[in-house]
């Protein structure tokens, strides 16, 4: 089995970990001062493990192997959400750092805006793949504060750089490791997951126009409150979608806004913003349907009117059989019986690399499932043996032996 230093893999998480502290966790939005010392310290590890580092025109930080392939792209991101935990991203990047410093032939990157800081999602991993537009990145704007991408990237020092763009015929395929951001490793006592498949996100909107009115002089037969179609719709969502369901598929309501937004002021206007997910195109449909089917009723019986807004839709991206099998062989030699099969229901770069290449992930346990949050966490043991593990997976898959 392939060496890895696990000792010098936790020392280098635990350094990056100190640019951008908060609390327990980390403070790295895209672009940010933070962010860029992070990226020019990666560059700086890229060197020392051998590989030709550079940053291109959207954020991404590149590592090329100088050797012979065939080659594996691995990595992920190393922004962070606000006010948030140390691992999500990071531990993907650190972890591709040191399959190359363990001698594979690997290719390491750090993609840019997984977290979604700026509008577009996932800006940096579809810029690689050639699906970022200039004039997407002209419209782009920053979701917390309204800046401008090109502005960012240009007070980021980046403006003017060319974008890089993978050539898929020079990789056999793409590994990211993740924190799990779920329970259910934990739960179950275990130390890995092999990632079956990442979650398609559908995102909806909920336009809901009623009657602004006084909340006094209104009698409540007369009124047509959006507030309460909302609530009532949203209510009905939640009865009927475990009928139609998977048994991972997940739905939230992200924001309800109501306007005029008064106390006594019946609001005129309901904005509601609302996603479902799951693995399995079927299923994502069958909700989509029950969706439909639920605004078309409530349409009938409410005195408001809702106008649902198709607002993005992705698809599931499944992981590749024999990169699945490599990390599968791997887990049982190095954690017998502390392994198991499992969907992400998180959405990650790899769900865009999976459009040019064969792509797997692996999960170490999240302690108490927390993430997006200063206190996440995961135990140096469990990250430990998510290395060895990854990096047996690595070998086994580009030696073939899996």
């Amino acid at each position: 089995m392939i060496n890895i230093d696990t000792d010098r893999f936790l020392q280098d998480l635990h350094e990056l970990r100190r640019i951008g502290t908060f609390r327990t966790g980390v403070h790295r939005p895209t672009y940010s001062p933070q962010d860029m010392e992070s990226r020019r310290w990666l560059m700086r590890k890229m060197q020392e493990a051998g590989l030709e580092a550079s940053i291109d025109g959207i954020g991404n930080v590149f590592g090329r192997h100088a050797g012979e392939g065939p080659h594996l792209l691995a990595g992920s991101h190393i922004e962070t959400q606000n006010e948030a935990g140390w691992l999500d991203g990071a531990l993907g990047v650190v972890a591709a750092l040191h399959l190359a410093r363990a001698g594979l032939p690997v290719d390491v990157c750090a993609f840019a805006d997984e977290e979604g800081h700026f509008e577009g999602g996932f800006i940096g991993s579809r810029s690689i793949i050639g699906d970022l537009s200039e004039e997407e990145m002209d419209r782009s704007r920053n979701r917390y504060d309204g800046t401008p991408l090109r502005d960012a990237l240009r007070d980021a020092g980046l403006a003017g750089l060319p974008r890089m763009r993978i050539d898929p015929a020079r990789y056999k395929g793409f590994f990211e490791m993740h924190i799990e951001q779920g329970t259910q490793l934990e739960s179950a006592g275990l130390q890995v997951g092999v990632v079956t498949g990442i979650v398609a996100i559908w995102q909806w909107q909920l336009r809901i126009t009623g009657q602004q009115d006084h909340a006094g002089g209104t009698t409540m037969a007369e009124r047509r409150d959006a507030g309460l179609t909302a609530v009532r719709l949203l209510a009905a969502i939640d009865a009927e979608f475990p009928r139609v369901c998977g048994e991972r598929s997940t739905w939230t309501t992200g924001r309800i806004a109501l306007d005029p937004g008064a106390a006594s002021i019946i609001p005129g206007t309901a904005d509601v913003l609302f996603q479902f997910r799951d693995v399995s195109m079927a299923r994502l449909e069958a909700m989509e349907a029950a969706l439909r089917r639920l605004v078309q009723e409530s349409n009938r019986r409410e005195r408001c009117h809702t106008e649902l807004v198709e607002v993005h839709k992705a698809t599931p991206a499944l992981c590749d059989p024999g990169t699945m099998r490599a990390l599968r062989g791997a887990a049982e030699a190095l954690a017998p019986g502390k392994w198991q099969d499992m969907p992400s229901g998180a959405g990650h770069d790899a769900q865009n690399i999976a459009r040019v290449l064969p792509v797997s992930m692996l999960f170490v346990p999240s302690i108490g499932g927390i993430s997006h949050h200063w206190a996440e966490n995961t135990s140096d043991e469990d990250l430990a043996m998510g290395m060895r593990v990854l990096a047996e997976g690595a070998r086994r898959y580009l030696s073939g032996s899996n």
